[in-house]
């Protein structure tokens, strides 16, 4: 039978996850409560694993962190133990899901665990502030995380949260089942299944070139593992690179390089590409989208920004021009990443242009500028590294065709 681990701060959240619980039971599964509260005591439920257990597999007890001097420095504390118990439990196959209600404490609590956990692992957690006013990132991180709104805050049972809390019920037993069932989980959900993957990056301004891209490497029996590269994709990459998931990897779009660099959104952090670098992993690497950086929408661009071209990319989203400054530092990024790969790589530059709005009449469009970088790239890659110029824009199908050509070669 698959079994839900429910986490919860049970002082406060206890006859609510006593519902979510017993609902679960209801769709047929096994559960675990596990009390990831610090204050006071359970109400309404009893735990399977109290807070002063989940203390003690912090390294600490539930006295010390109830003193510990601020609520952060508890919390802190107290999801360590979260984070241990819950792999532990994955560990010895005795859960097949995760679930938790939370507000802001608890969501973190649990988000400490699920962002452990293997993509493909259930995780859901339901909390107010799912609303997309807050950032995702604390409790999704690189991890498949389903974060589902509660509409109203986790205190009673009322018609509305009993519905939210039913979905969700539905939602996370129907996932562990099917997850007991197949014993999926990384690389495939077929043990059996030793088809090769390769990583590729990709932003709606480099869709269409990937799109063409796709099936040809799939014709060569190979997945075709496509990240956004939106300052978390990149991220999630590099980790899954590190676990040697990929034989190859084509990093078509670099504009988290750019954010590093520059700001806004799409940020991927200083050990962006050490991965494939690291572990000599073949790749194939084209300076795509290094002009711009992004933002939300257009009123939400900073002020000191504002006089910088920019790029309607949708009421969401706006694309900001970096600065000449700014472009040739961030290529100065990427030559240096690439000059400590220990495997085959190869350059490809496009030399009409590296987005959407990198054309004759766009809004970047800045052909000096190009050469510059490029030639900064052509003349300081090590020996050893392939570099190729292509008379072609990276949207075009030309330069696609050039891209896969490539891609076969250092697969060989």
């Amino acid at each position: 039978m698959a079994t839900v681990l429910l986490i919860g701060t049970l002082d406060t959240k206890g006859p609510e996850t006593a519902y979510l619980r017993d609902y679960v039971r209801q769709l047929g599964c096994a559960t675990l409560v596990l009390d990831s509260g610090i204050l006071g005591e359970a109400v309404g439920i009893q735990a399977d694993f109290t807070r002063a257990q989940v203390a003690i597999a912090a390294g600490t007890s539930i006295d010390a962190l109830r003193n510990a001097g601020t609520r952060g420095k508890a919390v802190e504390g107290m999801l360590k133990g979260v984070r241990k118990m819950t792999l532990e439990l994955l560990a010895a196959g005795k859960i097949h899901g995760v679930v938790a209600l939370g507000g802001a404490e608890g969501s973190v609590l649990a988000a400490a665990a699920m962002k452990e956990l293997p993509i493909g692992f259930p995780k859901l957690i339901v909390s107010p502030i799912a609303s997309g006013q807050r950032k995702f990132a604390p409790f999704v991180g690189t991890r498949d995380v389903m974060v589902m709104h509660s509409i109203v805050d986790i205190l009673g049972l009322n018609p509305i949260s009993r519905t939210v809390f039913e979905s969700a019920a539905a939602a996370i037993a129907g996932m562990a089942k099917a997850y007991e069932l197949s014993g999926r989980g990384l690389p495939t959900a077929n043990p059996s299944d030793t088809r090769k993957a390769i990583a590729a990056t990709m932003l709606g301004n480099t869709t269409k070139p990937l799109m063409r891209v796709r099936p040809c490497v799939e014709a060569m029996d190979m997945d075709f593992v496509i990240f956004h590269a939106n300052g978390v994709g990149g991220v999630a990459m590099e980790e899954l690179i590190a676990q040697g998931q990929f034989a190859a990897v084509l990093d078509f779009t670099l504009s988290e390089i750019a954010g590093q660099i520059a700001g806004g959104f799409h940020v991927g952090g200083a050990g962006r590409m050490d991965a494939a670098a690291q572990s000599g992993v073949p790749q194939v690497i084209v300076p795509g989208c290094l002009d711009f950086i992004v933002f939300g929408a257009k009123h939400e661009v900073p002020d000191h920004l504002k006089d910088r071209p920019m790029y309607y990319h949708n009421p969401e989203f706006t694309l900001v021009r970096v600065t000449p400054e700014e472009q040739i530092a961030a290529t100065q990024f990427l030559l240096e990443k690439l000059n400590q790969s220990t495997g085959p790589v190869t350059v490809i530059v496009p030399t009409q242009g590296a987005s959407v709005m990198d054309i004759e009449g766009g809004a970047f469009y800045l052909p000096e500028l190009n050469r510059q970088c490029w030639d900064i790239l052509k003349n300081g890659l090590k020996v050893g590294i392939r570099y190729r110029e292509v008379d072609a824009h990276i949207n075009s199908d030309a330069f696609a065709d050039v891209v896969f050509e490539e891609l076969k070669q250092i697969l060989t």
